[in-house]
């Protein structure tokens, strides 16, 4: 029997971290026939290097070489991100739009980037919500489950401690063909 193509959906919190902490996955997944979708919190507002507008066409290229749709999602913006109601619910409202198989985010580690920890408690709680039939906010798009959630490391702080569970995928394909 072959292998299932799946949905993906994809999240970060900036420009960048998709393509750092997953790209090779998504890849891999694109070049099986799966659905890469993209979601980013903000636009790399406090970024050092690159303006928004450069960091968001260079999202936007990426999206585009993995023939995935982006959506950028006002949630306060780069530094300014918080775990509150409403971004769980616009979390939510895209899990349920998208209706991914797997969701994957960055790792909830303390010891990286701020926005980083927080998408990722926003989308484990955003899953949650995306179940739930009864919230008003959401009754306009039936509720989803997704299969797995995921969680990638953008930085080597980011890592999970040796205790935990960790995935590794073969790249080296992707890897090769990009030159």
């Amino acid at each position: 029997m072959p292998e299932s193509k799946l949905t993906l959906l994809a999240v970060g919190a900036h420009p960048d971290d998709i393509e750092f902490g997953c790209g090779g996955v998504l890849l891999a997944e694109a070049a099986r026939g799966s659905e890469v979708r993209l979601c980013l919190c903000s636009r790399g507002e406090a970024g050092t290097n690159g303006s928004p507008n450069e960091r968001e066409g260079e999202a936007r290229k990426a999206a585009e070489l993995l023939g995935a749709p982006i959506e950028f999602l006002d949630l306060g913006g780069d530094c300014h991100l918080e775990l509150s109601a409403p971004n769980k619910l616009l979390l939510a409202r895209e899990i349920r739009r998208v209706r991914p198989h797997v969701l994957l985010s960055p790792t909830g580690r303390a010891d990286q980037h701020p926005d980083h920890s927080i998408v990722s408690q926003l989308c484990r709680n955003a899953a949650r919500l995306a179940r739930y039939g009864g919230l008003l906010e959401l009754r306009d798009l039936p509720p989803h489950s997704i299969r797995h959630h995921f969680e990638y490391a953008i930085t080597p702080g980011a890592e999970p401690p040796n205790d935990c569970f960790k995935l590794q995928v073969d790249i080296s394909s992707q890897i090769q063909a990009l030159g």
